[in-house]
């Protein structure tokens, strides 16, 4: 197993990227281009203690995020939070000139900001399995100004205002990366849907099998660790789709099965929610209630 190196300080990147000190010690905007990694940075992997917000083109590697691959294809952007385990491995595909910039923000730069608090909220700092943020040539040229005007206010004589604009700027790139996001999930159908298929294929599947006493309710954790998404990544996509939330699927699979086992067995209720995977025949009747605003004895009345 790898050890795992902590970079604690944006000074820890600079050194392992062979760049020089950072001007400041807590916030810094690499030039892309400038980046040597280390020779052994393949058999390295690391955390770090501070945001990683990336524009890249052509970069020579292929990056892991925990233990699944940052899924680029043409994207640009890349948020990388603190604490995630990253490594990279070669990528054959791509590597000739690359270019770009990275914003490297330490916790202790936002401290004392509203934007300390809101970092939680930006879901794209946290996917499990990443996916690049696309950019047309006016959205790359307006984040890549962002970047810049960040970088112009840390390098100009720091005052008592200094923080706040920088403060400032990062959270406008965050509320456009946010917007350009959620458009994203729009336009990448296709891909979203197959995300759909997958979910209805597992859920069909998990509920079909006889060992559901055993094996208890699925969990949202579950569902997405199985589509190898994140809990945040898989619920954006799906209420973009149907409104509904990754339990609420999962809700709505368990009333569906129900409501067969109940029109057409003879099962009793408790045997029918034990079957389910409810370890509580009274949890199911609520949940079943809630749903369709009859019990589920009313609901097999009407059949009879």
């Amino acid at each position: 197993m790898k050890e795992i190196i902590r970079l604690k300080k944006v000074a820890d990147y600079h050194k392992m990227a062979n760049l020089s000190a950072p001007e400041h010690p807590l916030i810094s905007l690499v030039d892309y281009s400038k980046v040597t990694y280390v020779e052994n940075i393949h058999q390295m992997t690391w955390t770090q203690d501070y945001y990683v917000i990336g524009l890249k083109r052509n970069i020579p590697y292929k990056f892991f995020y925990g233990q699944q691959e940052y899924d680029f294809d043409e994207g640009l952007m890349t948020f990388l939070a603190p604490n995630q385990v990253l490594s990279i491995s070669d990528n054959p595909n791509l590597g000739h000139n690359p270019s770009g910039w990275l914003l490297l923000i330490h916790p202790d730069f936002l401290w004392n900001s509203t934007l300390a608090q809101k970092m939680p909220q930006y879901d794209f700092f946290e996917y499990s399995i990443r996916e690049a943020l696309f950019l047309s040539e006016k959205e790359e040229s307006m984040m890549v100004e962002l970047l810049k005007n960040i970088q112009r206010e840390y390098r100009s004589n720091i005052d008592k205002f200094s923080q706040k604009i920088i403060v400032s700027q990062i959270e406008l790139l965050l509320n456009y990366a946010e917007r350009f996001y959620e458009r994203q999930f729009i336009t990448r159908k296709i891909v979203n849907h197959k995300t759909l298929d997958n979910l209805e294929k597992l859920l069909k599947d998990y509920f079909n099998e006889e060992s559901l006493v055993n094996k208890g309710l699925p969990t949202v954790q579950w569902v997405s660790e199985n589509l190898n998404l994140s809990p945040n990544y898989l619920s954006n996509v799906l209420k973009t789709l149907t409104g509904l939330s990754t339990q609420q699927h999962i809700h709505q699979k368990i009333i569906e099965k129900a409501k067969i086992d109940l029109s057409t067995t003879s099962l009793s209720i408790s045997e029918i929610a034990y079957k389910l995977g409810f370890e509580q025949p009274a949890s199911f009747s609520k949940l079943f209630k809630n749903k369709t605003e009859v019990s589920p004895l009313e609901f097999r009345k009407a059949f009879n």
